[in-house]
């Protein structure tokens, strides 16, 4: 007879399948093998009968009884729960209708930016890297496709993350088919490297960019007729917009927290950093005047990098003095080593600072913090450290590589991302860096300061595009006005926000309620506090909402 905890393993791993089935690029992305030859089906049908399996796994979810189950079962069941009403939100946003863009949510920047991030280390892997990239262009397609089905129904994308597509797209096909990006993995051992190379170079040239230019057509065509103009670029300006937008922000922060809440936040949280400024100013720039500070923060060229080797060695030496740090961080130290590289020039441009991508579990790569260092005279010396804690240690590679090492618990969780305590404690980490004692100096200890006032500038300017109908231009003035961020950083984060809604809430939410955990702990805790051993019961459950975080720290 099967028990409790047996059918909700069964369950928790059919889920997992089922997420890895409809985004095979994330499995190959964190190592899981079994979806390296696949791509995602945006078809409207694929999308019905992901629904229809997610479905059917929440009627075996109610089925099960918690009262048999031991604590990290409960966990496990809390989170399926909380999963599978989120990804059929989801589902019914229908978001392939929604999003052209530049990040990683638009579709050309997923093929050309994480399919080519692989290792080959086998034939069986080169075989299905062969066909994966054969079957591209129907994915292309049908991005396409979708894309036409909501101009039918009155639901478009955004303009501006048309434009910044098109861009990426113009570049891209202007190339030599010599170096597009998906030639960049090399032949593994037991191939024949120039057969390998012909047939990949092939399926690119005959298959894959071709469908990059219908897919272009079609934006600078129809898209971008009817897309969403800048004064009416977020949710609110969509029909049934603003469900779906509640739905993103429950899914991102997993609480409850209404977007106006969230937006009065923000603006507190703003003001109250203003005093940190001028401190900090003072002694650094000379100057308390809160204007002065930011204006020095944000056009001084003495504090821009020289070169893009500069920027990777700011990246590489926070990392060596954090990996150094790390016992004063947790107890348990990740097998998996981190390391810093720059990302590629077709990125860059539209891209943010800096992205991380996890380890593979199967050890073929280490995780990676990928940094831009396009422009290196635009990037700000001082937020390159701050920016190598958050995505390397001790923020995600060190969150991420135990997750995956965690293999007493089910895949989802291993391998999962919740919002809200991945960039919480990403976010996190950027503060308990400086109590190491990690900056290199008080210039840098800008980049903690800079980058807090730009998770809490997100909960205002977020909140303000998609519930209250903000423009581009309102959302990039506030940010002018209220963090050190450049000009072009502020453009590509508020088109971000506008490509991800509800996603850039994540962060300060994430991080208040770790340090209001952190607290109460040490409250009860007193003398017997042990930072060390609080911050491995927080990784110990891998990523979890936030609602069962409070409960796991609170049980002890």
């Amino acid at each position: 007879m099967t028990t409790e905890a047996e059918a909700l393993g069964e369950l928790a791993e059919d889920y997992f399948t089922t997420i890895m089935d409809a985004a095979p690029f994330d499995a190959t992305v964190s190592g899981v093998r079994g979806w390296d030859a696949e791509v995602p089906d945006l078809s409207e049908a694929a999308e019905a009968e992901t629904d229809r399996r997610l479905a059917g796994l929440e009627r075996r979810l109610a089925g099960i009884d918690p009262a048999g189950l031991g604590p990290q079962d409960r966990i496990t069941l809390a989170m399926l729960g909380r999963g599978l009403a989120d990804r059929r939100a989801e589902l019914a946003a229908r978001w392939p209708e929604l999003t052209v863009s530049a990040t990683m949510s638009g579709i050309q920047t997923a093929v050309l930016g994480l399919v080519p991030k692989i290792t080959l280390a086998t034939p069986e892997q080169a075989a299905d890297y062969l066909e994966r990239c054969a079957k591209l262009a129907g994915c292309l397609d049908q991005a396409g496709d979708r894309l036409r089905a909501g101009l039918a129904a009155g639901r478009t994308p955004p303009a501006l993350g048309v434009r910044a597509a098109l861009r990426q797209l113009d570049t891209y096909l202007a190339g030599p088919v010599a170096d597009d990006p998906l030639l960049v993995p090399q032949p593994p051992p037991g191939t024949d490297p120039a057969r390998f190379r012909e047939r990949l170079g092939d399926v690119v040239a005959a298959s894959v960019r071709p469908a990059m230019a219908r897919y272009r057509d079609l934006l600078a065509g129809q898209v971008t007729e009817r897309a969403r103009p800048d004064d009416r670029c977020g949710l609110a300006h969509v029909p049934g917009g603003e469900a779906v937008y509640l739905a993103a922000v429950a899914h991102h922060t997993t609480t409850d927290r209404d977007p106006a809440e969230l937006h009065q936040l923000g603006l507190e949280l703003v003001a109250a950093l203003a005093e940190e400024y001028r401190a900090l100013g003072e002694k650094v720039l000379g100057t308390a005047d809160m204007d002065q500070v930011l204006a020095r923060l944000r056009d001084d060229p003495a504090l821009r990098f020289g070169s893009a080797a500069e920027i990777l060695q700011s990246g590489r030496d926070a990392l060596e003095r954090a990996v150094a740090a790390l016992p004063a961080v947790v107890g348990r130290v990740p097998d998996a080593p981190c390391r810093v590289d720059e990302m590629s020039a077709y990125e860059a441009r539209d891209a943010v600072l800096g992205y991380y991508q996890p380890p593979a579990a199967d050890g073929s790569h280490p995780g990676v913090h990928w940094l831009n260092t396009s422009a290196p005279e635009t990037r700000t010396r001082y937020e390159y450290e701050a920016l190598a804690f958050h995505e390397s240690v001790p923020g995600h590679h060190l969150q991420f590589a135990l997750a995956q090492e965690l293999e007493e618990l089910p895949r989802f969780r291993r391998f999962g991302y919740v919002t809200a305590f991945s960039e919480g404690w990403a976010l996190y980490t950027e503060r308990l860096a400086d109590e190491l004692g990690l900056y290199s100096g008080d210039l840098e200890r800008f980049g903690m300061l800079s980058f807090d006032s730009w998770r809490a500038c997100r909960l205002v300017v977020d909140t303000g595009l998609h519930q209250l109908g903000w423009s581009r231009d309102q959302a990039v003035g506030y940010m002018l006005a209220n963090s050190a961020l450049t000009r072009v950083n502020i453009e590509n984060e508020v088109d971000r926000y506008v490509a991800m809604p509800g996603q850039a809430l994540a962060y300060m939410v994430g991080r208040l309620e770790l340090v209001r955990l952190r607290e109460r702990t040490q409250a009860r805790l007193g003398g017997g506090f042990d930072l060390p051993a609080f911050h491995d019961l927080v990784l110990g459950t891998g990523g979890v909402p936030l609602s069962v975080l409070a409960e796991v720290v609170d049980a002890t």
